[in-house]
């Protein structure tokens, strides 16, 4: 079956840095599980699959505007320990989620300097080419269900 919108694709996947250094990988484990078209992957690794047939490999870098974006400046922000009420004690390279205006985005604390945080919203990925290998397992119809959900339901999925 070939990869197209609303299908449900399970791949196993390696993502590398420029120096060739394994940033994520899903070997030994289950593959993973996405709907295709449902921005569940960076946008440029969905480009790549599109058309793809279960069985085959792909190999594809991804620029960082089609991943996980430039770095942007303006994501670093100084706020007062206490509007992070409820976090513990903070410390640098922690990470959390937040909503934002633009919906939830991830943190990371990169500096704790008396009663103010420095926290960073861009991605750690941001500005980097990420370079995927991908193995295309298996692709199938979605379920009503994972279509409503918008994600994967049973193994590689959300819901155990």
């Amino acid at each position: 079956m070939e990869i197209s919108a609303d299908k449900v694709v399970l791949i196993h996947y390696t993502l590398k840095d420029d120096a060739g250094g394994v940033i994520d990988s899903s070997a030994g484990g289950d593959p993973l599980a996405y709907i295709q078209g449902h921005g569940n992957l960076v946008s440029g690794l969905e480009k790549a699959l599109e058309g793809k047939q279960d069985g085959s490999s792909v190999a594809v870098s991804v620029v960082p505007e089609e991943g996980y974006g430039k770095y942007d400046p303006a994501l670093i922000q100084r706020v007062p320990k206490r509007s992070l009420q409820g976090s513990g004690e903070l410390k640098k390279g922690m990470q959390f989620q937040a909503r934002t205006p633009d919906g939830m985005r991830l943190f990371t604390v990169t500096g704790v300097m008396g009663d103010m945080v420095t926290l960073d919203g861009n991605h750690p990925l941001a500005d980097k080419t990420l370079h995927f290998d991908v193995q295309v397992v298996a692709v199938r119809e979605a379920t009503a269900e994972e279509l409503e959900h918008g994600h994967v339901h049973g193994a590689g999925g959300h819901h155990h």
